[in-house]
């Protein structure tokens, strides 16, 4: 069997989605294989980041649903109609659906090794022990050894978003969400955030990544996502949505940022 016969890890499908009279998301179908990088690009307001929250539910869906390794995210499917699961098990889903946001998101009160500690012993059980030694662990592999007793405040915002990765990493998640991890560092901290991506496409991480970094998409993608106006309008590898893009708006975009 090859990797195009294997079920998607993710299926999205009629994903829709109005904030008011606002429609944000309009009918989104995608599918992300196990080990598959995806990037979604698009202007601002196009639904990339509403996206990314619903897939794991940090904003309800109005219509269509998310799948992840065959379970539907935040709700249950019962005689033709969908409903919303209780806080406690869509609390359990979300553990295996790590998200690393714009503005790191770091418990300021905490050391570094406690905001990695923290949801593996409360939500996965892990003891003490463990979880400071995988930890650890993390923030070798991140470069940040040694850096366990710092409190955010005293880490550059391209170290903070090192620490953030490694804490979505602590729960060894199935999936890893980015929503433009780089947007809030200024240009030299880029670039270290982006190495420690690369690293985790080349182990095999299945992650789906709003970016702006064109570069980066295009070294790193298996699939590239361009969305308008909540509705995808291309998608396909980097050497054909990147560099042939069929749609009016892929070329606009890609005419503005390249």
């Amino acid at each position: 069997m090859t990797a195009a016969d294997t079920p998607p890890l993710v299926r999205i499908r009629g994903l829709r989605k109005s904030f008011g009279a606002h429609l944000v998301l309009d009918g989104v179908d995608l599918d992300v294989r196990q080990g598959e990088v995806t990037v979604l690009l698009g202007p601002s307001g196009s639904g990339k980041s509403t996206l990314l929250r619903c897939v794991n539910h940090l904003e309800r869906s109005d219509a269509g649903f998310v799948e992840i390794g065959g379970e539907i995210i935040g709700y249950r499917h019962e005689g033709g109609r969908m409903y919303e699961l209780g806080a406690a098990r869509i609390g359990r889903q979300r553990a295996g659906i790590g998200m690393v946001f714009q503005q790191f998101n770091l418990f300021p009160h905490m050391t570094v090794l406690d905001n990695l500690i923290e949801a593996p012993v409360a939500v996965r059980g892990a003891t003490r022990k463990q979880a400071t030694a995988r930890a650890r662990e993390l923030l070798d592999r991140v470069g940040l050894s040694g850096r366990e007793g710092a409190y955010p405040r005293q880490l550059s915002g391209g170290q903070q978003q090192r620490v953030a990765i490694a804490r979505a990493l602590a729960m060894e998640p199935r999936l890893l969400l980015f929503d433009e991890p780089t947007s809030a560092l200024d240009p030299e901290l880029v670039g270290e955030v982006l190495a420690v991506m690369r690293d985790l496409a080349r182990s095999g991480q299945t992650m789906i990544v709003v970016t702006h970094e064109i570069a980066f998409a295009r070294e790193v993608a298996d699939t590239v996502v361009f969305l308008d106006g909540g509705r995808i309008i291309e998608s396909g590898p980097p050497s054909e949505a990147l560099s042939h893009p069929r749609h009016d708006r892929a070329r606009a975009f890609l005419g503005a940022v390249l």
